[in-house]
This record gives structure tokens, sequence and C-alpha cells, in this order.
């Protein structure tokens, strides 16, 4: 037990010792696959109603359009991670077991982008970056390969300390004052969030749209627009009737078609 617990202390302070950013998410993720393997790992920041940056990930580069491009062009509006993420789930980590709806294997992110990537199970640590977002730390298993077993979940949720500290300083080192260029995706997210819903719903209802979208409660939609909760849930329950939908992932789905058809 006790040559576990320095071999375990060591290799924080191994991770620690890296300089925040690139270098000790790449320490960090060497640290998790000890723990407890994984095919894939990836770093998705969520901020705001952008597309996912991905800070980080060890995914191949044959496969990098399939996990990060393909994902970033809409998909992710759909994913049980990102929901979790900008609805203010409690960090911690969690299985897409756990947060898939019942029915995953017909959902619209299932059938139209999930399938696709081939893993048997999914992991991610959700981390809470105040004002600035969420990000989502994900461990993928490809098909065929055996499920994380009860004793690698309780060594990863035994990390989440160590893998929200670097998260976060890592989050911190990309923030810091850099010229930055906008990507094409970035334009058409942009312009699909504009173009919403316009010709159908209301300026107002088109506003609250674009805040659902973007993971406001209708209190928070209400803080923004400078009107009452009740009016929010007025103009939420007018524009679900004009767009015939009856939930918030109807609408993101909604979204992503639009998105895609753009």
């Amino acid at each position: 037990m006790h040559g576990q617990l320095v071999e375990w202390t060591q290799d924080i302070a191994g991770v620690l010792a890296r300089p925040p950013g690139r270098a000790q998410l790449q320490a960090l993720a060497d640290w998790l696959q000890r723990l407890a393997f994984a095919d894939h790992i990836a770093l998705f920041i969520h901020e705001g109603r952008h597309p996912p940056l991905a800070l980080f990930d060890t995914i191949p580069p044959n496969l990098r359009q399939l996990f990060v491009g393909d994902y970033q062009a809409g998909p992710y509006l759909l994913d049980p991670f990102y929901l979790a993420c900008v609805f203010g789930q409690v960090d911690g980590l969690y299985s897409m077991r756990r947060l898939a709806p019942e029915r995953f294997y017909t959902t619209s992110y299932y059938c139209s982008y999930y399938r696709y990537l081939g893993l048997s199970e999914q992991l991610g640590f959700i981390i809470s970056l105040g004002e600035q977002g969420g990000a989502v730390l994900s461990l993928m298993r490809l098909r065929g390969g055996a499920a994380f077993s009860d004793g690698e979940m309780q060594l990863l949720r035994s990390a989440a300390p160590v893998v929200e500290q670097v998260v976060r300083a890592a989050w911190e080192v990309y923030r810091q004052p850099r010229p930055q260029a906008r990507s094409g995706v970035d334009d058409k997210v942009d312009e699909a969030f504009e173009q919403f819903g316009r010709g159908v719903l209301t300026v107002r209802e088109c506003e609250v749209a674009r805040l659902l979208l973007e993971g406001h409660s209708n209190r928070s939609a209400s803080q923004q627009l400078r009107i009452a909760p009740g009016t929010v849930k007025v103009h939420r329950r007018n524009l679900y009737e004009k767009l015939e939908i009856g939930s918030q992932s109807e609408l993101l789905a909604l979204f992503v078609r639009e998105l895609k058809r753009g």
C-alpha cells in the first residue's frame, strides 16, 4: 500500500511539474492512460455559442476530421456531455451511459454521428470554467474493448482534482491575449444563429430561441433580455408551437439540421 501511495504521489508531482498548457495536458493524458487505458483522449472547451474548442487530443491524424472537425460542425449540440456541461452538471467523472437519455441508440445524435465513431464506451470529466463555460475531457474506448472496470473508475474519480487543476490551468494559458483568427466554422455558426427562426418567429422569440441554444435557463434568459421569467416561458411555448417541437433537445436538433443545410 505504501509503495502504491508513493508511486501515486510521484506521478501527480510529475504531472504538476510540467508547464501549464499542452505539455502538462500530455503528461496528464499519459498518467490517465496508466490508470485506465483509453484509445483516444480529447479535451473540448464549451464557451457560449461558439463551436467547441479542441484544446488537446491524442486522436491520430486520419481520425481527427471525424472526431473533431465533424463534431464541431454541429453534432456537439446534441452531445449529452455538451448538454450536461452547459446546463450546469456538477463537476466530476461521468459515463455516456449515465448521461445519455433512454433509447440513446435511437437519438439524432447517435444516428447521425456517434455510431460512426466506433466506440464501446466513453467517459468524461466535466470541469466548470466559471463564466467562461465548461470543459469535457473524454476518455474513449473503441468497440470490441472491455468496459472500464469498477477499479479503473475508482482510480479515475480519485484523479479528478488533478484533472480539474490541469485543465483550468491550460485554459488560463490559452486565454492569455494573442491574435486569434476566426475559423470558417465560427462564421458558419454565427450566421446560423443570426438566421435561425427568421420568417417564422418574432424578433423576441428569435432572441429567446438563441439564448436557449446557448444553454441559458428561463431565468438566465430573462436576465439577459431584462424581462420577467414568466414572459420568457410564454415566448418559449409560442416558439415551440411555431417550430412544431416540444422540447429543448428538439430545438437543438432543429438547429443542427439548419446548420448542416447551410
